[in-house]
C-alpha cells in the first residue's frame, strides 16, 4: 500500500509511458515520445530539441555554433552548412582543422568510407590518412591545401598584410562554389567564423609558411574584440555545442562576459570524470558564470553524426519555415 506521504512526494510527478511507433510517423512525434518514455538519453534528446526550437524561434537570441574539425570530414558537414544557410546560426566557432577539411572537400578532395579497424601501417605505406572510419588520400589533404591556398594568399596579401581569422574565412569562403561548404555558406550569409586555434591545422601551417617570406600576419586580437562585442550586444545568447575542446571553450568563455548563456544544447561522447572540458556538463559551466543559473540547458550523451540530423529535422518540423536572412 502506497503511503499518503509518498503520493505527495515531488519525486513521483511524471509517470513513465510506453512509446508507440507506426508507419509514416514523423520525426517530431518520435522525439516528443522520447521525452515521456523515460529512456535514459532519449529524454535529453527530446529536451534538446525543445531548446533548439525555442532558440531558433527567438529573433532576439544570438545563436553560437561550436564544433570540432573531425565531423567536417563526414557527411555532417552538409548538415552544418545547411543550418547556416537556413539562417539559424549567427556565429560559428570551430577548430583550425575545419578549414582543412571544408576547403579540401570543396576543392574536389574526395574522402572515403573506411574502418576503425584498418591496418594503419598499411594505410601509411600507401599514403592514406585515417580519421576514425574515414579514409583521406594524402593528395586530397595537405598537398591539395598547399597547392590551392598559395594563389589565394598571394591575392589576399596584395590588399592587406594583416587579417583576422574571420576575414580569412570570408576570403576563402567567398571564392568557393560548393553549397555543402560551411565556409561558403557562412560567407554568403555573412555569418562570422572564428577559430582561435587556427594555427593548429594544415591551413594554419600554410599561413605560417607563407608569412616566412612576406609581411603577413594573423590578427587574433581583432577576432577577440569582435567576439566580446558580439556577446555584449546580444539581448540573449544560445549555443549549439558539438563535442568540446577549444571550440567549446571559446564559446562559453566569451559568453561569461555577459553573465553567461541563456540557452544551450551540448552533444558529447566524453565523460566528465577526468575533469576534461569536453566531458564537462553544462551545469559545471554555471559555477564559472559561463551559463546562467536559470538557463535552459541540456547535455546529451551521444555521437553528433547520429543525433544532430535527427534533432535538427525535428526542430525544423516544429518551426515550419526557416528564418531567412536572404
Amino acid at each position: 500500500m502506497v503511503s499518503k506521504a509518498r503520493k505527495r512526494s515531488p519525486f513521483l510527478r511524471t509517470e513513465v509511458r510506453d512509446m508507440k511507433l507506426w508507419e509514416g510517423m514523423g520525426i517530431q512525434e518520435l522525439i516528443r515520445q522520447m521525452g515521456y518514455s523515460g529512456g535514459f538519453s532519449a529524454k535529453s534528446v527530446a529536451k534538446g530539441v525543445e531548446i533548439l526550437t525555442e532558440m531558433f524561434r527567438d529573433e532576439d537570441c544570438k545563436v553560437f555554433l561550436s564544433f570540432p574539425a573531425c565531423i567536417v570530414a563526414t557527411g555532417l558537414r552538409g548538415v552544418l552548412a545547411d543550418l547556416v544557410r537556413r539562417g539559424f546560426v549567427d556565429v560559428i566557432i570551430t577548430a583550425g582543422g575545419t578549414f582543412d577539411h571544408d576547403l579540401a572537400r570543396a576543392w574536389g578532395g574526395s574522402y572515403y568510407h573506411g574502418s576503425f579497424y584498418a591496418d594503419d601501417v598499411e594505410l601509411h605505406k600507401v599514403g592514406i590518412h585515417r580519421l576514425g572510419n574515414i579514409f583521406i588520400p594524402m593528395e586530397n589533404y595537405g598537398i591539395l591545401l598547399e597547392a590551392r591556398m598559395k594563389p589565394v594568399l598571394e591575392e589576399i596579401a596584395k590588399a592587406s598584410a594583416r587579417l583576422s581569422v574571420r576575414e580569412l574565412a570570408i576570403e576563402f569562403g567567398s571564392r568557393l562554389e560548393d553549397p555543402n561548404s560551411i565556409l561558403f555558406q557562412a560567407a554568403r550569409a555573412k555569418v562570422p567564423v572564428y577559430s582561435l586555434g587556427i594555427l593548429d591545422s594544415a591551413f594554419g601551417s600554410q599561413l605560417f609558411f607563407f608569412a616566412q617570406t612576406r609581411d603577413f600576419q594573423v590578427d587574433f586580437w581583432k577576432d577577440m574584440k569582435e567576439l566580446i562585442e558580439l556577446v555584449l550586444e546580444a539581448k540573449r545568447t544560445g549555443a549549439i555545442i558539438i563535442g568540446g575542446g577549444i571550440s567549446k571553450h571559446t564559446l562559453i568563455w566569451f559568453n561569461q562576459f555577459r553573465g553567461g548563456l541563456d540557452m544551450a544544447v551540448s552533444i558529447t561522447t566524453a565523460v566528465e570524470y577526468d575533469g576534461s572540458l569536453s566531458g564537462a556538463r553544462l551545469r559545471e559551466a554555471i559555477s564559472w558564470g559561463k551559463v546562467k543559473e536559470g538557463a535552459k540547458e541540456v547535455t546529451i550523451d551521444g555521437e553528433a553524426t547520429v543525433l544532430l540530423p535527427l534533432m535538427l529535422t525535428a526542430a525544423y518540423e516544429g518551426i515550419g519555415e526557416a528564418r531567412s536572412k536572404e
